[in-house]
């Protein structure tokens, strides 16, 4: 199953904010790091937002951060969301497309239960599972793109602006 570009960008977005939970980041400096369109990423960002998985922090040392914990954000989740209906075939389509043996054929059965385990599998991991080598993720993301640090209160906690 071949994802959209809008899913793969989901999730570059997130483990990009995951890599790093102690700085906030902008659109730009996402876009930079994968070579990808600050265009495509703000649709990216918007979506994510709507679904509560990032929150962008504005003014001063503003910029985007992981809205919750990265091991609270499911991949199964995020895949489902982002990708919307699963249609592996025309005859996916409501009535079966225009297959000539839709109704008697079973392929839409076997790929059905294909999706099913693709999503099962999913399911098992976080995005806090993706970023595990944090340090690997961050020499190569954050070294030609660094992003300033945000500013630590004295009790060790973050500042919010």
């Amino acid at each position: 199953m071949k994802l959209t570009a809008f899913t793969d960008y989901s999730l570059r977005v997130l483990i990009y904010l995951a890599a790093q939970p102690e700085r906030r980041a902008t659109i730009g400096r996402i876009a930079a790091a994968f070579d990808v369109s600050e265009h495509h990423l703000t649709k990216v960002v918007h979506f994510l937002g709507k679904r509560a998985w990032l929150a962008n922090v504005r003014g001063k040392g503003g910029g985007l951060e992981l809205a919750m914990p990265p091991e609270l954000i499911g991949l199964g989740d995020v895949v489902r969301q982002t990708e919307g209906l699963d249609m592996p075939a025309e005859c996916f389509d409501e009535g079966g497309g225009h297959c000539s043996i839709a109704g008697i054929c079973r392929l839409s059965g076997v790929l059905g239960e294909a999706v099913t385990a693709f999503h099962a599998v999913l399911d098992q991991y976080t995005l806090g599972d993706l970023v595990h080598n944090r340090q690997a993720l961050a020499k190569v993301l954050f070294t030609m793109h660094p992003a300033p640090a945000r500013p630590v209160a004295a009790h060790g906690l973050r500042k919010t602006p």
